[in-house]
């Protein structure tokens, strides 16, 4: 059957949906169902929360008898295995759907295909590909962490007009307003980690958490520290576990010994990660983090951890504020330490959106080509 404009009207609705619970469904996707019959609303609902009913079921419960007939759009494909709660793919079978419209598969392999098959078996009509990038844009952590066998890593930063993320002597607060700042703890709210390098605790003490006045519900990030050498003082606000998610602690073995074993005195995840000269292996890292379920990392950290993301091919995506302020001096830009030697080999962003808040610019795109040359 081909796709009309309605189904994309709904399948549109069905992401809307969806996008209500963004960072409060981890691990899992998030998810909108929609049914219509006749060419009217039925029932509509969404993933709240990972142990509670997934979207379809939400939407089928709504609808009871009327679900009969119906057709159930969808932006990811019903899972198919025991989880957290029974497979969605049995409920709608048993609901008596007629057809279902579905953006993409489930790259998860417990599913992969298999929930599609099991409705098109029992004989329900199923069409896919409905604003596909849409959703995948949705659920771009949930999507790297199955398909590349990692977190999603996106690179934040805050420059001058001139290029520099702080004075020459130092002061960073604040290039970007209230405003911008603002978004980045919106920011945090989406993600599950954020990381900062030891350069940027010793500089800004910084909590890493989530204040958003007004937000009803925010599930805290966990805060991760890259520091190979032992260098963050116990008393530093990303080790404080007031109002903050957990703390995760990346070093080496050339820091301290006794270093490790007072963080792991108050309760703190250290990991010791590979690494020369008391520095970080970001890939390693990264497989460590995956390992821990961690699907996606906000990098909020100064010019040493920016420049050793982009010179391992982490960054998928990159959101950066540019102030109208000049401030000359040395070189603390962004990306000072790596670089390519011709324009041809330059990271480039697609999917690019541009916000203004206030005065400052913010700049956002998906990373579609980075060399580690």
């Amino acid at each position: 059957m081909k796709l009309s404009a309605e189904d994309k009207k709904w399948m549109g609705l069905a992401l809307d949906l969806a996008a209500k619970a963004l960072g409060l469904t981890r691990p899992n996707p998030a998810v909108g169902a929609v049914l219509v019959k006749n060419g009217r609303l039925v029932a509509q609902g969404y993933h709240h929360a990972a142990g509670r009913p997934h979207a379809e079921v939400v939407a089928l419960r709504r609808a009871g008898k009327a679900a009969r007939g119906a057709t159930l759009y969808l932006n990811l494909e019903p899972c198919c295995h025991f989880g957290r709660t029974p497979p969605c793919a049995d409920a709608v079978i048993r609901a008596g759907v007629r057809r279902v419209v579905a953006s993409m598969l489930d790259p998860n392999p417990l599913v992969g295909g298999k929930g599609i098959e099991q409705l098109r078996a029992a004989g329900i009509e199923v069409d896919m590909g409905l604003l596909a990038r849409e959703a995948e844009i949705l659920n771009e952590p949930f999507l790297t962490f199955h398909r590349l066998g990692r977190p999603l890593f996106v690179a934040k930063w805050a420059m001058t007009l001139d290029g520099r993320m702080s004075t020459r002597g130092g002061d960073s607060r604040w290039i970007s307003n209230e405003q911008s700042r603002r978004y980045v703890h919106e920011l945090r709210a989406r993600y599950d980690a954020v990381l900062v390098g030891i350069g940027t605790v010793l500089a800004d003490d910084p909590r890493l958490n989530v204040r958003l006045p007004g937000r009803r519900r925010v599930i805290q990030p966990t805060r991760i520290i890259v520091d190979g050498l032992g260098k963050t003082p116990l008393k530093a606000n990303c080790l404080n576990p007031a109002d903050a998610g957990p703390t995760l602690v990346a070093t080496t073995t050339a820091a301290s010994r006794e270093w490790v074993n007072q963080l792991l005195r108050r309760d703190l995840t250290v990991l010791v990660v590979d690494g020369s000269h008391g520095n970080v292996d970001l890939v390693s890292l990264a497989k460590q983090l995956l390992g821990l379920g961690i699907q996606s990392v906000l990098v909020e950290g100064g010019p040493r951890i920016l420049n050793s993301l982009f010179a391992a091919g982490l960054v998928d995506r990159v959101v950066a504020f540019v102030a109208p302020k000049i401030v000359g001096g040395g070189p603390k830009s962004a990306l000072g330490g790596w670089g390519v030697r011709e324009m041809k080999d330059a990271a480039m962003l697609d999917e690019v959106a541009i916000r203004h808040f206030g005065s400052d610019v913010c700049i956002e795109g998906r990373v579609k080509r980075l060399s580690v040359s």
